[in-house]
């Protein structure tokens, strides 16, 4: 039996940080269906209007941020003086943990084009030592096959592994081209959440139709996921491990209790919000 689709939907046109205009693919509400995933934002546009304010000085907690730049350039910097750029192709996996402060700043570009993918952390690695890993292009060679072209950039897919090593959720994330009329049967773990992000065409799955900005998830049991397409399209496919764990959500930071996020805000004020410094893994 195929897997079941349980929530078509498209992404929602959103202003974050200081006025980038993005499509929300996901959040908060829908956290039960796509746990351990908290959020998915695609932000895609040719005018520098819609992104050059950016994402200034901010803090994040109990999460991992995965930015994945497919056009343009983003560059970062955290509180503790660390900084780097984000090309074209590039990842950078952030895991936040117990804390950091830290800006992503878009540079002008004829197109700026990428998403962030939230991962929630388990209880007892909320408050981990912070660190990076910095995934460069080269690190995620786009592969051949039979129906078409796929990028890994975490977990494993047609006999190869991604760059992404030593996560602390066993994630696989994946960029795939359809090319023309194609079908693709993808077998994820029994138990697993997965989700389906359309990013150009159309796909058919289980009869049906995924338009491009539009959402799949699917529900937590066992069995394939049948991808059709009749012209080229590209999607992002993720699955992991639901946590089953209650959330507490304020803005970039997120843990188990009302009680933690009013220690983190408590601990932005008094200027003690920081707890490690931040080890960048290449």
């Amino acid at each position: 039996m195929p897997r079941k689709i349980i929530l078509v939907k498209p992404g929602i046109p959103t202003i974050e940080g200081a006025g980038v205009h993005l499509f929300r693919a996901f959040s908060y509400e829908e956290t039960k269906l796509t746990d351990p995933f908290l959020l998915l934002d695609h932000f895609h546009s040719k005018d520098k209007e819609d992104y050059m304010a950016g994402f200034p000085w901010h803090p994040h907690r109990g999460i991992e941020t995965v930015t994945y730049i497919l056009s343009g350039k983003v560059e970062h910097g955290d509180s503790l003086g660390n900084k780097g750029m984000i090309s074209e192709g590039d990842v950078q996996w952030m895991t936040a943990g117990s804390g950091i402060i830290h800006q992503e700043m878009p540079q002008k570009s004829k197109e700026m084009n990428g998403l962030q993918l939230w991962v929630n952390l388990s209880k007892k690695e909320k408050m981990c030592e912070p660190k990076y890993r910095s995934i460069t292009h080269e690190d995620i060679p786009e592969k051949k096959a039979k129906f078409g072209s796929f990028k890994i950039i975490a977990g494993e897919f047609c006999g190869s592994t991604g760059p992404a090593k030593d996560l602390i959720l066993d994630i696989t994330y994946l960029d795939i081209s359809l090319d023309g009329k194609k079908e693709l049967v993808l077998r994820p773990k029994k138990g697993y959440t997965v989700f389906i992000y359309v990013l150009d065409g159309v796909l058919e799955i289980q009869k049906k139709i995924i338009c491009s900005s539009n959402l799949a998830v699917f529900d937590k049991g066992e069995g394939d996921i049948i991808i059709q397409s009749e012209r080229n399209a590209r999607f992002i496919y993720a699955s992991g491990p639901p946590l089953n764990e209650p959330i507490a959500w304020h803005g970039p930071i997120v843990m188990n209790t009302d009680e933690e996020i009013s220690v983190a805000l408590r601990e932005m004020r008094k200027g003690t919000f920081i707890k490690h410094k931040i080890k960048k893994t290449d």
